[in-house]
């Protein structure tokens, strides 16, 4: 399994974190030539390598951490995104719910990226938290995913798990999914809620 993260700002270079924690090799993305961030990804771990998007999308599994309004760009990196999961680590906050037709901002973002299974996950704590280490006192900090697809969500369930952390899942992207959702300018209940899993 091949993993990628779009996007390099606060969000993506604590994801990046994660996965040098663990020992797991990830390919970090943006619009910009790799070069002019290589060697701040080198600088997270041995494993983080700065490719570019094109190369990136190669990858089974993609975080989407860019901002909201730049996921349709990325989406055209590929004619269909069969095959791949995509981790909508977005947010859509203070974009007008007429702007998604109504819709939870995943699902929109699900028909953008054609073809793939769509989890929402990662993105309900701010990059400061989420960038430390998710044991904290014993347990583990908690992460939320909500999917349409529940292989999706299984298989993402389980990379959380190997990046330390305690998965929670929240069912449908339309039901759970909206509890770590911006709606306009307002956000889910469980946004920014930092918890702690105790087995």
């Amino acid at each position: 399994m091949s993993y990628a993260i779009i996007g390099f700002g606060n969000i993506g270079h604590a994801l990046a974190k994660a996965f040098a924690r663990n020992g797991i090799e990830v390919t970090v993305a943006t619009t910009r030539d790799p070069e002019s961030f290589a060697a701040d990804a080198a600088a997270i771990g041995a494993k983080v390598t700065a490719k570019t998007l094109a190369e990136a999308v190669k990858a089974d599994i993609i975080f989407l951490a860019v901002r909201f309004e730049a996921h349709a760009d990325v989406a055209e990196a590929l004619p269909t995104w069969q095959g791949k999961t995509i981790i909508d680590v977005t947010n859509a906050y203070g974009v007008p719910p007429e702007d998604l037709g109504g819709q939870p901002s995943s699902k929109f973002v699900a028909q953008t990226f054609r073809g793939a299974r769509l989890v929402k996950g990662f993105n309900h704590l701010g990059a400061a938290v989420l960038a430390q280490d998710p044991a904290v006192h014993g347990g583990r900090r908690a992460v939320f995913l909500a999917s349409d697809d529940d292989n999706a969500a299984a298989e993402i369930a389980a990379l959380a798990e190997n990046l330390g952390f305690a998965p929670i899942k929240l069912g449908g992207l339309s039901e759970g999914g909206l509890l770590v959702q911006a709606r306009g300018n307002s956000w889910g209940r469980l946004i920014f809620k930092d918890l702690v899993k105790f087995d």
